[in-house]
């Protein structure tokens, strides 16, 4: 990612944030939904819910160079049929708190990490983790072409090690026409064409 105002983490976390949250808001109230497969092997909706809810609010932390809390995935969707407001408020919180002076500068906190590469991993969770719920449970979802094309590079990066990690599987072979987002979900091992 290069950067310029035009492409502001901030900037970009808001642009996703807006067409995630109306997925997450499709799900509200069916349990059934609740249950379903994602992409994600390791995760039903429910789970992945909650570990998409605990990304948004530890990266504030990580944002305001403070260390990040990922040792347990509390359980924001058995807390009340509230979750999905609460999660639009933490996503805005998300945006504010990248958005401050000196968010993208320098290393965020025990990652070890310059702090723009941290703030793409957010970015990155908060669009690809919609795809697999929207893929989930039905729903519509396109990122916004400008989040694509910032997290593309970013993606192409991070993938060896990722796949290292275990956090992302082995890239996925895409048909000739495949999109750009498309193909980048391909780098993290999802087959953008399968049925979950």
């Amino acid at each position: 990612m290069t950067e310029s105002d035009a492409n502001r983490i901030s900037d970009l976390l808001d642009v996703a944030a807006t067409r995630a949250v109306p997925v997450l808001r499709g799900i509200v109230g069916d349990e059934k939904l609740l249950g379903a497969r994602t992409p994600c092997s390791e995760y039903d909706v429910r789970a992945l819910v909650n570990h998409l809810f605990q990304v948004v609010v530890q990266f504030q932390e990580l944002a305001a160079k403070r260390d990040a809390d990922f040792s347990a995935e509390p359980d924001y969707v058995g807390a009340g049929d509230d979750w999905a407001d609460r999660f639009e408020a933490e996503t805005r919180k998300l945006v504010a708190a990248w958005g401050e002076p000196g968010a993208e500068d320098g290393i965020s906190g025990s990652m070890g990490m310059p702090a723009r590469i941290v703030g793409a991993m957010a970015l990155l969770d908060l669009t690809v983790h919609a795809w697999d719920l929207a893929r989930a449970t039905g729903a519509a979802f396109e990122p916004a072409p400008e989040v694509v094309e910032g997290l593309v590079p970013v993606v192409e990066k991070l993938a060896p090690t990722a796949r290292e990690m275990n956090v992302f599987g082995a890239a996925v072979e895409v048909r000739e026409g495949a999109t750009a987002f498309e193909r980048m979900l391909a780098t993290t091992g999802r087959d953008p064409f399968a049925v979950v």
